[in-house]
């Protein structure tokens, strides 16, 4: 009897593992009418596509069972669309000509919560560079709007550099933590320390520094500063790219962060 109760037990910790998703998406974008969307995960260095639907009358969506959380992309041809959490529950998509919103599941509440603030901190950043525009037009004297603007610059690459390094703190082991990791790093030239990251890296659980992604990334980057700093040479090699994922170019926006970069 203790041992068929053991077998239940057993049971019920693998079903709990397990789940599905549900998809269910809609947009105003005319020109996505007829247009068929896939779905896919990143699994050995390639996206894997998991399911693909047609948007039909701004209508789309997705389903499956679910082995674990992790983070997909939806694409439309080769070009993504925007990157969403695979998690049990429904799972609510927008596509709209203004903004493109993930809602309904914990995970991707977080995230989308965190892609809002970024995005606001990157609105302030173009908006700086209209003001240096408008100034010029003005004939206002450069050397002083120059100064302001650089300050400002400075004060909103600090709060972007704090509001990553919190998220990713925040979510040392689930997969947004490393998620978000790869979407801004990947747009880097190459692997590099900077203080955010090795701000992260201090503070960082075993389970966020064993992600394949963040492992492969530290290692090189740590190679590179020793380079940089004289202290080893440059290998004949001379990879300075992670070679864990393909790459990925860095934007302001949700789909361009998890954007594979044309080859």
């Amino acid at each position: 009897m203790e041992k068929f109760l053991y077998t239940l037990l057993a049971l019920a910790l693998l079903t709990s593992c397990g789940g599905s998703y549900n998809i269910e998406g809609t947009s105003n974008i005319s020109t996505l009418d007829g247009r068929k969307l896939y779905l896919k995960v990143l699994k050995d260095n390639e996206y894997k596509k998991l399911d693909s639907c047609d948007v039909v009358h701004g209508k789309f969506g997705f389903s499956g069972s679910l082995d674990s959380v992790c983070i997909a992309n939806i694409f439309m041809d080769d070009e993504s669309v925007l990157p969403l959490v695979l998690e049990d529950g429904k799972i609510v998509v927008k596509l709209d000509d203004a903004q493109q919103s993930v809602s309904g599941t914990p995970l991707n509440d977080k995230l989308f919560k965190f892609f809002n603030k970024y995005n606001q901190l990157k609105n302030q950043e173009q908006e700086l560079l209209h003001k240096h525009d408008q100034a010029i037009m003005n004939g206002s004297n450069m050397d002083v709007v120059n100064a302001r603007l650089n300050s400002e610059a400075e004060r909103l690459s600090g709060l972007e550099d704090r509001l990553i390094t919190s998220f990713v703190c925040e979510n040392f082991d689930n997969v947004l933590g490393p998620g978000v990791f790869f979407m801004v790093t990947i747009g880097y030239d190459y692997p590099e320390l900077t203080p955010w990251i090795e701000d992260i890296m201090s503070k960082a659980t075993d389970k966020f520094k064993n992600d394949a992604y963040v492992k492969d990334y530290y290692a090189k980057a740590l190679e590179n500063q020793q380079i940089m700093n004289g202290m080893k040479d440059v290998p004949l090699s001379n990879s300075t790219s992670t070679t864990t994922t393909p790459p990925v170019a860095p934007a302001p926006t949700p789909n361009d962060l998890a954007k594979p970069a044309k080859k």
